[in-house]
Parts: C-alpha cells; sequence; structure tokens
C-alpha cells in the first residue's frame, strides 16, 4: 500500500538524514521509478523533504526536521518491545519493528533494541514436538476475523475423524500457551482448538456477528461452562505425603488439601469431569492415594486394577509360554 510505502520513506529519511534514490529503493524492496515518485509525492505533501544534485547529493529533511509518529513514553516502548520481540519471526512483525524503531527518539532506540532481545519464544516442548503446529492455520483465521467472513473449518475432535463445518470467526483466543477460535455455528457460540483445525476455506460470505459482541466476555462464558464441567464429581480421599506435589503438580487447581491424618497421610478432595476420567487420573499414583468416596470412583479404579493385573501379572513362564 502507498500510505505504508510512503511512512516507511519518512522513517528511513529521519533515521539515515540523506538517502538516495537507489538506497531508498533497497531498502522498501522497490524500483528506483517508484522510490523517486515516493520521494516526491512527500515532498508535494507539505513534508520539509528537498533534493540536492551533484556529488554527495540525495534527499532530505529541511534543517533535520522530524515528525514524532509514535507518541509513546519510554516505558510504552519497553513493553511493547518486549512483548513482540520474542515473536517477531514473522517478516511482517520484523518489518513493523523496525519502521517503529526508526520512529523512536535516538535515545530510546538503544533501549527498544535490547527489549527486543531480551526474550525468545522456543517453539518445541520438552519432548522435542513442536507447539505451534496450529500456525499454519492461524494466519487464515485471523485475516477471517479482521475482514469478517465466514469460513469452511476443517476439524478434529477429541477421539473423532476430521469433520468440515461452516463457521463465522468471531476471535481468537490464548490461553496457557493454547489458541482457541472463538466462532459462530449453528448451534450457538462454540471455541475451537487451534492444533485440531486441519484445513481453513473462506467462502467469500460476509460472517455473522451478533449485536453487541464482547470477545472477553464470551470467552468467559464458554470457558466457565467448560470449567464448571471439570468439577462435576468431587472425590474425598487421603494421600501419601510422598504423593501430594505430584498430585497437585497433575491436577492443579482441581486438588483441595485438607489437614494431615493421623497416619501421616493427607485428606484431599478432587474434582474432575466424570468418575471414570477421576479414576483415570488418580490410578497413575497407584497405592499412595486412597479414595474413601464417592463408590463410583472407587468401583472404577478397581476395574482399572483388575484390566492391568490381568495384563501384567507375572506367569511362570512369561506373558507367552516357555
Amino acid at each position: 500500500m502507498r500510505a505504508d510505502r510512503l511512512v516507511a520513506t519518512l522513517l528511513f529519511l529521519q533515521d539515515r538524514g540523506r538517502v538516495t534514490v537507489p538506497e531508498v529503493a533497497a531498502e522498501l524492496e522497490v524500483s528506483e521509478r517508484t522510490a523517486r515518485r515516493d520521494l516526491e509525492a512527500l515532498a508535494a505533501a507539505g513534508i520539509p523533504v528537498y533534493s540536492q544534485r551533484g556529488r554527495g547529493g540525495g534527499w532530505s529533511l529541511v534543517g533535520g526536521a522530524r515528525t514524532n509518529l509514535t507518541g509513546l513514553t519510554a516505558d510504552e516502548i519497553r513493553a511493547l518491545f518486549l512483548l513482540t520481540g520474542p515473536l517477531s519471526a514473522t517478516p511482517e512483525l520484523r518489518t513493523a519493528l523496525r519502521k517503529l524503531v526508526r520512529a523512536l527518539p535516538p535515545p530510546l532506540r538503544a533501549q527498544a533494541r535490547a527489549a527486543t532481545r531480551a526474550g525468545v519464544v522456543d517453539a518445541t516442548d520438552w519432548s522435542r514436538n513442536a507447539v505451534t503446529a496450529d500456525a499454519a492455520h492461524r494466519s487464515a483465521l485471523q485475516s477471517a476475523v479482521v475482514d469478517g467472513i465466514r469460513v469452511r473449518l476443517g476439524y478434529a475432535g477429541v477421539g473423532k475423524p476430521v469433520g468440515e463445518r461452516t463457521v463465522d470467526p468471531l476471535g481468537l483466543v490464548a490461553k496457557a500457551g493454547v489458541d482457541y477460535l472463538v466462532a459462530g455455528t449453528d448451534k450457538g457460540l462454540r471455541t475451537f482448538r487451534l492444533s485440531r483445525v486441519t484445513s481453513v476455506e473462506p467462502t467469500g460470505e460476509p460472517a455473522v456477528r451478533p449485536p453487541d459482541f464482547d470477545l472477553a466476555t464470551a470467552w468467559r462464558t464458554l470457558s466457565g461452562a467448560f470449567q464448571d464441567g471439570m468439577h462435576a464429581v468431587t472425590a474425598r480421599a487421603r494421600v501419601h505425603p510422598d504423593a501430594l506435589a505430584l498430585l497437585q503438580r497433575f491436577l492443579g487447581g482441581r486438588v483441595r488439601v485438607g489437614g494431615r491424618l493421623p497416619d501421616g497421610w493427607t485428606e484431599v478432595w478432587v474434582d474432575g469431569p466424570a468418575a471414570k476420567a477421576l479414576a483415570g487420573h488418580l490410578a497413575g499414583l497407584g497405592a499412595r492415594v486412597e479414595v474413601l468416596e464417592p463408590p463410583e470412583v472407587r468401583q472404577w479404579l478397581a476395574r482399572i486394577a483388575a484390566e492391568l493385573n490381568g495384563m501384567y501379572a507375572e506367569e511362570p513362564h512369561g506373558p507367552h509360554g516357555p
């Protein structure tokens, strides 16, 4: 876009003091003809830009004039660059940061550049698996949200084959390092985990946005319903001292710790979405946790124990005979 290019040209002038047409063309990756036309457009628009011919000539701002394009304070600049620096792997963001640096007063530039180097994003987990596999579709969904375009979404739910549905993208939410799409569907507002999105195809039709829609409010409602479901069943249990910290690490806020029992174990209350799921979480701690109630969770634990015993119990000559 020409307006964006003119701003970039002005910032380049401010940064260098004097530039040549070839330098502007190389910096902005345009032809020399386009670069010259943009410099002339700045002058025609009233920007104090003038050209000087001959050896050592070029284009300059009259009297070193400057245009403040940011209006940001030092603290605001530091916060902005600390946030965006680790994410500046995309060409678009690198270009935007470079333009913004040039728009800053000289005393603040070094601090801004330092802020971009103060953090890094590692896109793999501890198993060396990529945790940003959803990035391939994030850009398309961001564009659909901003442009207000309905999309056909390929999506694989948990334990379900890939299906396709038409949705109205309304916003993207990042929660604890996981990205979600909030979208309108024929069944109302729904959330879609980006890592399960398999394809995004714009339909060209305008998305339907509910009146007075607010993304933050919608997310609180949707996530609140999900979180309520995670507390549908509560088990009272006793936990060995060696397993309490591990249990809390596994289940976080779904564990409520009570008092120390006479035998040294600790009484806890643990929440889960269903008796079967809760038993599955607790089974990994083996005999270091004992569920006292409800009976449904105890029954599921007994079933899991019986299945594991049937599979792994030692046989005289091994699992496949002598």
